[in-house]
């Protein structure tokens, strides 16, 4: 069975409407800024206006983390453009969770000896999807996880499993992160990975030949509708799926040839060569070279155009792979690849019918999508 991708949408530095997203595609402009002494990618204007009618202080979800409000606002545009009633289940999971809230009821404690009454539900994972449910009146399964940098493709990967199962009939899945906190920046500080000051793109992403890590954390969430089959409506078919862990030897660390990657691009392509394949792509040394090298070992030596987002959005951790699905669709609706312009990439090819999204987290756990035009 199939699975049809019928509705997409999010909120990122590039902004909160598929037009406007797509039109900050076509710029070569990145959409980081320089502030409190680092790099990051914070939401569009556009995309902030919209958080903050959530969290006016009217609303009955002022007290939520900022996570919370990216997966609502972008759950409720997908929801609707989808056409959906309330029959369907949600998969929205996180790197971080609720960030924001977690630390600032940590200091109060540290502060006080005293935590504050609402310091545990606000702060749960699981209270993403469910307030999402709760604002959808959604009568499905609710399900929040955290794998880390690869969180939304495995929400796809469950939204999948729940269609193919026959236990439900439409699912949403996706990713949201707020993590421009100083105490998650200190934490990629502190694994030597990110960006430093100065430079004209300071996330030099799928450049194999930098000389120094340039990781930069970016806000961001997306939501997808799935349902069985080819639907007439459909944006993309999800062609193939595949995932793999691999062992490492250290917390942060996937080999240098990459073999959970090898092992999901394989089992996601079952033999099939993509247009494009979207890059993970962190803008670390150690992970782009060993995702290229993993592309290669399946693909090679003829490879497919390869691209990334990460120059531009910075990384969204848990939501970086459903924003890099939205990237793949965008590319095949407009049929026009997009590069990256402190690369000298080959021409681009003559058509995007079909793209390959990876993404890995921290843990070895790699899942790669394939995507085709309905």
């Amino acid at each position: 069975m199939q699975i049809s991708i019928t509705a997409i949408e999010s909120l990122s530095p590039m902004g909160n409407s598929p037009a406007q997203v797509w039109q900050s595609y076509l710029d070569d402009n990145h959409c980081m800024a320089f502030a409190e002494g680092d790099w990051r990618a914070p939401l569009a204007s556009s995309a902030r206006e919209e958080v903050a009618k959530l969290a006016s202080a009217g609303s009955r979800l002022k007290n939520l983390d900022p996570s919370v409000h990216f997966a609502i606002a972008a759950s409720r545009r997908a929801v609707a453009r989808a056409g959906w009633d309330s029959n369907f289940g949600i998969n929205i999971g996180s790197s971080r969770g609720a960030t924001s809230l977690f630390e600032k009821h940590h200091a109060e404690y540290l502060a006080t000896g005293r935590a504050a009454t609402l310091a545990s539900p606000v702060t749960t994972l699981g209270n993403i999807s469910s307030w999402v449910a709760q604002d959808l009146q959604a009568t499905g399964p609710e399900i929040s996880h955290s794998i880390t940098c690869s969180t939304s493709l495995h929400a796809l990967l469950n939204g999948v499993a729940w269609l193919k199962s026959g236990m439900a009939e439409k699912f949403l899945v996706g990713g949201s992160e707020a993590p421009l906190t100083a105490f998650t920046i200190a934490q990629m500080k502190a694994l030597k990975i990110y960006a430093k000051p100065g430079g004209d793109f300071p996330c030099r992403a799928m450049d194999f030949d930098k000389k120094s890590n340039g990781m930069v954390l970016g806000e961001g969430a997306a939501a997808c509708c799935l349902q069985p089959g080819r639907d007439e409506n459909a944006l993309a078919v999800i062609a193939g799926v595949g995932f793999a862990t691999e062992a490492t030897g250290h917390a942060t660390a996937i080999s240098a040839q990459a073999n959970c990657f090898q092992k999901s691009m394989a089992m996601a392509l079952n033999g099939r060569r993509p247009d494009v394949i979207v890059m993970h792509a962190p803008g670390t040394i150690a992970g782009d070279n060993a995702e290229h090298a993993a592309i290669n070992a399946v693909l090679g030596p003829n490879l497919p155009m390869l691209t990334t987002n990460k120059w531009k959005t910075g990384h969204t951790f848990g939501a970086s792979g459903m924003l890099s699905v939205e990237f793949a669709i965008l590319m095949m609706q407009h049929q026009r690849f997009i590069g990256i312009p402190y690369l000298d990439m080959p021409s681009h090819p003559a058509e995007v019918r079909s793209v390959l999204v990876n993404s890995v987290g921290f843990g070895g756990n790699a899942v790669s999508v394939l995507l085709e035009l309905p």
